[in-house]
C-alpha cells in the first residue's frame, strides 16, 4: 500500500513510510522537506497512480515520514496556526511602517518552527532590506524567507470558489498557468466584460483554454464573418457564428437576421449590399463597456505567476 501527500503547487509527493509506522488514510503526519518539518495529510495512492509513478521519467522526490501526529502534536499545530496569524499582522505593520508597496498574502511557519515564510505580491521590485532587518529582530532564532508571488499564485494558495461554483482550478488540480488572451473568450462567444471572463485574481479565467480546441474544430467548415452567402430566403452576409450548434446567422438584404444550418447555405462570389457592423454578436453579448485598458489588464500575465510558492 502506497501513500502520498499534497505539497507545493497541488503536486502529490510519494511517501517513504518506515516499517515501524502504522499509517492509515487521512492521518496527519510529519514529513521532512527542503523547508524543514511539515505537517501534512497522508492519502492512499490507488494502483493506477502507483503504476503511472513507476513508469514516469520525472516524478516528485519522495518525502520521508517522521511520525504520525499525536494529540500533543495536533495541539502544537493549532498553536502554530495562531502564531502564523500573529506573525502576519506583525509583518504587515512593519510593511506599512516602511511604506513599502507590497501586499502581504500569507505567513507559514514550519512545524519545527525553524523557518517562517512571508508571501507577498507587488507590482514591481521591492527593496525590503530594512524590513528584513526588523523582521530578524522581531522573530529571533528562526530563518525568515520573503517570497514574491504573482496574483494567480496568491489566489491558488488562499483558495476559494469560482464563478462555476467549484473550487478554484489553481487550488485543486492546476499546476501550471497557460497564457490566455481575450481572443479565446471572443472565439467562444463569451461576453467581453471583465466581471464575466476574469477570476478572483483579476486575470482571465484559466478555464477559457479548456474547451477552446473544441471551438476550433467546430469552426472548420464555417464561413468567415462578412462572407456573402445564398440562403433559402435570398442573399445575405454572415454576421455571427454559433460553433457548437453549427448555426450561421445571416443578415439578409431586407435587413432581417436569421439563423441557418451551415449545410443550408452556400458561399457565393457576389457583392451584397448589407452592413453587418450594427449586428450584435452571438447571444446578444457586446463588449459591455469594457475598455481597451480593462482588457489589457486582464491579459497582463507579467509576473502574475512566479511559481515561487
Amino acid at each position: 500500500m502506497k501513500f502520498a501527500v499534497r505539497y507545493l503547487k497541488n503536486t502529490y509527493y510519494p511517501l517513504i513510510v518506515p516499517d515501524t509506522i502504522d499509517l492509515r488514510d487521512g492521518q496527519m503526519v510529519i514529513v521532512r522537506t527542503e523547508k524543514g518539518e511539515e505537517a501534512l495529510k497522508a492519502f492512499i495512492v490507488n494502483s493506477q497512480i502507483e503504476q503511472l509513478w513507476a513508469q514516469a521519467k520525472t516524478k516528485p522526490e519522495p518525502l520521508t515520514v517522521i511520525r504520525v501526529l499525536s494529540q500533543r502534536d495536533l495541539q502544537t499545530l493549532d498553536d502554530i496556526k495562531k502564531e502564523e496569524v500573529e506573525a502576519f499582522f506583525k509583518c504587515q505593520a512593519l510593511v506599512k511602517q516602511h511604506n513599502l508597496v507590497m501586499n502581504l498574502v500569507q505567513c507559514r511557519i514550519t512545524f519545527d518552527r525553524r523557518k517562517i515564510t512571508f508571501y507577498y505580491t507587488a507590482p514591481e521590485r521591492v527593496d525590503f532590506r530594512a524590513l528584513l532587518k526588523d523582521l530578524t529582530q522581531t522573530f529571533t532564532r528562526v530563518r525568515i524567507d520573503l517570497r514574491h508571488i504573482g496574483v494567480r499564485d496568491e489566489t491558488s494558495i488562499l483558495e476559494g470558489v469560482g464563478l462555476c461554483g467549484q473550487p478554484f482550478c489553481c487550488s485543486s488540480f492546476l499546476r501550471k498557468f497557460a497564457t490566455i488572451n481575450v481572443k479565446l473568450a471572443k472565439d467562444q462567444g463569451m461576453p467581453i466584460a471583465p466581471g464575466k471572463i476574469s477570476g478572483t485574481c483579476g486575470r482571465l479565467l484559466c478555464c477559457l483554454t479548456y474547451e477552446y480546441s473544441n471551438y476550433i474544430d467546430a469552426a472548420k467548415g464555417m464561413p468567415p464573418i462578412g462572407t456573402s452567402v445564398m440562403t433559402s430566403d435570398g442573399l445575405g452576409k454572415v454576421c455571427y457564428l454559433q460553433f457548437m450548434s453549427g448555426k450561421v446567422a445571416v443578415k439578409l438584404e431586407d435587413g432581417k437576421t436569421k439563423e441557418y444550418d451551415k449545410s443550408d447555405i452556400e458561399i457565393v462570389d457576389a457583392d451584397v449590399n448589407v452592413e453587418i457592423d450594427d449586428v450584435q454578436t452571438i447571444n446578444n453579448y457586446g463588449d459591455e463597456g469594457a475598455t481597451a485598458q480593462d482588457l489589457k489588464q486582464l491579459e497582463d500575465d507579467k509576473n502574475s505567476s512566479t511559481g515561487n510558492i
